[in-house]
């Protein structure tokens, strides 16, 4: 069984830093890629980042390339999502999750508010 526990969200001012952690655990086998999407109020969910797992290899979304990183201590079952000079445009609630190609097991979410 597959579980996923997102820390981190909070408040912070434009230009400040954020670094939400999502403890995972489970199957291995289950989660071959780690997710991190977003919700904006009233809107669908968006995917922020993604990393597979068993080469490290990571992709973002155009939004937010050169401001996020996405990490991992296997160490420690958790993936991290940096987030850098952040805007009042990513605020919203932060979903960790993990799968296959595609998400098939989700966190309760995180929210993430930026002060203008």
């Amino acid at each position: 069984q597959v579980q996923l526990v997102e820390s981190g969200g909070g408040l912070v001012p434009a230009g400040g830093p954020l670094n939400p952690s999502c403890s995972f655990s489970g199957p291995t086998s289950s989660m071959a890629y780690m997710y991190w999407y977003r919700k904006f109020l009233g809107k669908g969910r968006e995917l922020v980042a993604e990393i597979r797992r068993s080469v490290g290899q990571v992709d973002y979304a155009a939004s937010v390339k050169g401001r996020f990183t996405i990490s991992e201590d296997n160490a420690k079952h958790t993936v991290y999502l940096q987030m850098n000079n952040l805007k009042p445009g990513d605020t919203a609630v932060y979903y960790c999750s993990a799968g296959g190609i595609g998400a098939d097991y989700w966190g309760q979410g995180t929210q993430v508010t930026v002060s203008s």
